[in-house]
């Protein structure tokens, strides 16, 4: 951790490269290889100021590697990244203090109350935070004395948001958030996630979820074998499938056995 702070604090300042005004990630022509395997190859894609940016793909697809690259977790093979206009090879610590990357429960410090937590991560980007504070914004004030082992599954995953938000980053990245939370936690995560939006941050995030994708994309990146196959915003994917004369062979449900289960339960979110 303190080694982590004095290079944040001692790193010289790069000059952001110029770019594009609307873009604040710019990939151009990525390459990842592990030996002779090429995971992600020869992408090329922008971010744009302010909106959510969709990642999707199957398994094995290279979003997850795409993203730790771009958070500067894994060194490229070639290629050219810029974050806000600063190139993440050359200055990845001047990266890491413009981004916050959601992280998952295991990594919080079980002897550490959720106060705690936050002071923590904050010192390591040599800021300083209001604990109360920054709980309130995902509606945990309540249990700024717990430990995070002790919070369930959704208010973890919004104290894991909160946690990417100690340095004040214009973007995050978000794996996955919603993966394994009931309908109401997954709701009031999307909220959420809009009302960081409506902030200026940029989200970037994966998700198996189409619906998700759909509800809090501006726009969505296919990917599959470590190339893109496709941009667009969700409609405009949509659109361009029904143009192939795309038909569903059942016609969809006018309701769905979700919109059976919060119409009987409420949509108000519940805590363990």
């Amino acid at each position: 951790m303190a080694e982590h702070k004095k290079t944040l604090k001692t790193s010289k300042k790069a000059t952001p490269t110029k770019s594009k005004k609307n873009e604040i990630i710019i990939v151009k022509k990525l390459v990842k290889k592990f030996r002779d395997f090429t995971a992600v190859d020869r992408i090329s894609f922008s971010v744009r100021r302010g909106e959510v940016f969709g990642i999707l793909g199957p398994n094995g697809a290279g979003k997850t590697t795409t993203l730790e690259i771009i958070e500067t977790l894994q060194e490229l093979t070639s290629g050219k990244i810029l974050v806000n206009g600063i190139d993440v090879k050359k200055n990845p610590w001047e990266v890491k203090s413009q981004i916050g990357i959601q992280l998952q429960s295991s990594n919080f410090y079980p002897e550490l109350k959720l106060t705690e937590l936050l002071k923590m991560f904050a010192s390591m980007y040599d800021v300083s935070v209001d604990p109360i504070k920054m709980l309130k914004k995902v509606h945990l004030e309540d249990k700024a004395g717990s430990f995070a082992n002790e919070l369930s599954g959704g208010q973890k995953q919004r104290f894991s948001i909160a946690a990417t938000l100690v340095n004040k980053p214009k973007i995050i990245f978000l794996d996955e958030p919603t993966t394994g939370l009931d309908p109401h936690a997954r709701i009031n995560l999307w909220e959420m996630i809009n009302e960081i939006k409506k902030t200026g941050v940029t989200i970037v995030l994966t998700t198996h979820n189409m619906e998700e994708a759909e509800k809090l994309c501006n726009r969505i990146a296919i990917m599959d074998n470590g190339e893109i196959i496709k941009i667009g915003t969700p409609k405009k994917l949509i659109s361009d499938l029904l143009k192939k004369g795309f038909k569903r062979e059942i016609s969809k449900q006018k309701a769905s056995l979700e919109d059976v289960f919060l119409d009987l339960t409420g949509r108000k979110l519940r805590e363990e």
